[in-house]
């Protein structure tokens, strides 16, 4: 017994293993020490040993161990991301989904700034709507993270809340309220489509080189973003478009953060786009361009915005059309941003299905109906989430970080107010050129293929909307295979989206 008190010896002995079993669950959840069938009672062994040799065993066995502690915790918090996520089996670690989740944020942080000043045209609360804009960008991107497993971030719609304050309210009469009424409702047709399956066969049955032209296409509007965020394209009265002041600061400095982008990710750094939009940020703050605004501010009330919509006033049949508009045009931006993020991400297959879309496309309508009962335009999936994807982003844990920290923005404004549209237009720039590379995919010997794939992409930048890109594509298409005798080539969704586009065209936008 003098062998069995040798602490060397307790702490090899197979019989301190087993006693350290029997204190513990197997993987199944059933207790080694109760089943017999393991073998002899080990603790019963222990319990026969002398005082001595048992205090021994005892103080071995609870001596505490904080190395020991530290890893079982890290590598529990690793096994509920894991669980969560499944981020070994979409290749990417917690840390690369963090900084892609940063990144994201980085590159779209813009829209509660430009948001509220949009909507303040149409008469409504400035500081409440940066509230709620901050709120519904926080929650949906949250849900698409959890419920979706996507590395999609979502907020508000540039171009719905521009047609909403402009058009809308400012041009056609009517009350702010009653123009929100509008956009609920085209947002619960969203979400009926949306239970009944239509939108996800719609979706489904897009063919390739339609889904080619729409991530080229998105791919060029938000270069264009870029570009003229950075000042290195503005508009002409003779040329429409011209070339901006290339010395100045802005100018200079979204040139440098496009070219630090493009360099780090060439040499495999995907950190590239966050270390850029640093660097840009930084230098414009050295060069006075930046003001410091402090860290906090205690976000106001939303009350005059929340719950303000006017639901009876917007189901005047004349406001049919401009419901109609709503939900199509947030469809079909929301629905060709979802495929070419996941396309980028490689995470749709040949027919532009991903995992997990019916949950995708349902956390994207909610939203859209949550959105406009908080008080601000209807809210869609952001291309910028391109960005994340960019530098590694691929589970929803990139989508919860993006959420994290818009609801974070609410009461650190000042910081995020920091980051000039120019040192983010490097980033657009960037997931441009990425999303063109799609266009390889397209047969550009087959003219009935190619022309669809052009004209989608084209339209987009030159028409400034996704929704008049995807109509154009869908109508090139049926005319170019019909025309061709290849008629029985265009599926029956092609078909009903084509003439849907074809009707908008004539009965709504024509009034």
């Amino acid at each position: 017994m003098i062998r069995f008190a040798d602490p060397g010896f307790v702490n090899d002995a197979a019989c301190v293993k087993m006693c350290a079993l029997s204190r513990y669950q197997d993987e199944s959840g059933y207790s080694l020490a109760n089943d017999a069938s393991h073998g002899p009672s080990w603790m019963g062994l222990a319990a026969s040993l002398p005082p001595i040799s048992r205090h021994l065993l005892e103080y071995n066995m609870n001596q505490p161990h904080q190395a020991d502690h530290k890893a079982a915790n890290q590598a529990a918090g690793q096994g509920l991301l894991e669980r969560l996520f499944a981020l070994q089996g979409h290749g990417t670690t917690a840390r690369t989904e963090v900084i892609a989740g940063i990144t994201t944020f980085l590159t779209m942080v813009y829209i509660v700034f430009v948001n509220p000043q949009i909507l303040s045209n149409a008469g409504m609360d400035t500081q409440a709507v940066f509230v709620t804009t901050c709120l519904i960008a926080g929650i949906g991107s949250i849900l698409m993270g959890f419920l979706a497993n996507l590395p999609i971030a979502l907020a508000p719609a540039m171009g719905l809340n521009a047609f909403f304050a402009f058009v809308v309210v400012a041009g056609m009469g009517y009350s702010w309220q009653v123009g929100m009424g509008t956009i609920f409702w085209g947002a619960l047709g969203l979400l009926i489509l949306t239970l009944l399956r239509v939108r996800y066969w719609l979706i489904a049955n897009i063919p390739l080189t339609l889904r080619v032209g729409i991530t080229a296409g998105i791919g060029l509007l938000i270069a264009l973003l870029g570009l003229h965020n950075a000042g290195i394209v503005v508009a002409s009265p003779a040329t429409m478009v011209t070339v901006g002041n290339l010395t100045s600061l802005p100018c200079l400095l979204g040139l440098l953060g496009f070219f630090l982008i493009c360099i780090f990710s060439a040499r495999g750094v995907h950190s590239a786009v966050l270390i850029a939009i640093v660097v840009t940020t930084t230098l414009g703050w050295l060069f006075g361009d930046v003001t410091f605004k402090g860290f906090v501010s205690m976000p106001p009330s939303i009350a005059p915005v929340f719950g303000q919509l006017d639901l009876m006033g917007s189901l005047d049949i004349s406001l049919a059309g401009i419901i109609f508009s709503f939900m199509l045009v947030n469809l079909f931006d929301s629905s060709g941003t979802l495929i070419g993020v996941t396309s980028r991400a490689k995470l749709a297959d040949d027919k532009g299905r991903f995992p997990r879309m019916k949950q995708a496309l349902m956390v994207d309508s909610v939203s859209s109906v949550g959105g406009a009962f908080m008080g601000t335009s209807s809210v869609t999936a952001y291309i910028e989430s391109s960005s994340g994807v960019a530098v590694g982003g691929r589970t929803g844990l990139t989508a919860i970080v993006v959420g994290l920290l818009f609801l974070l923005a609410i009461f650190f404004s000042p910081i995020a107010a920091m980051v000039p549209a120019y040192a983010a237009a490097g980033a657009l720039i960037y997931v441009g050129v990425l999303m063109c590379s799609e266009l390889t995919k397209v047969k550009w010997e087959d003219l009935t293929e190619a022309v669809p794939a052009f004209m989608t992409a084209v339209m987009m930048p030159f028409s400034f909307s996704i929704t008049e890109g995807i109509a154009v594509g869908f109508i090139s298409y049926c005319v170019m295979k019909a025309g061709t005798g290849r008629w029985r080539e265009i599926n029956p969704c092609v078909l009903v989206v084509a003439l849907l586009f074809v009707i908008k065209f004539v009965w709504v936008d024509a009034h």
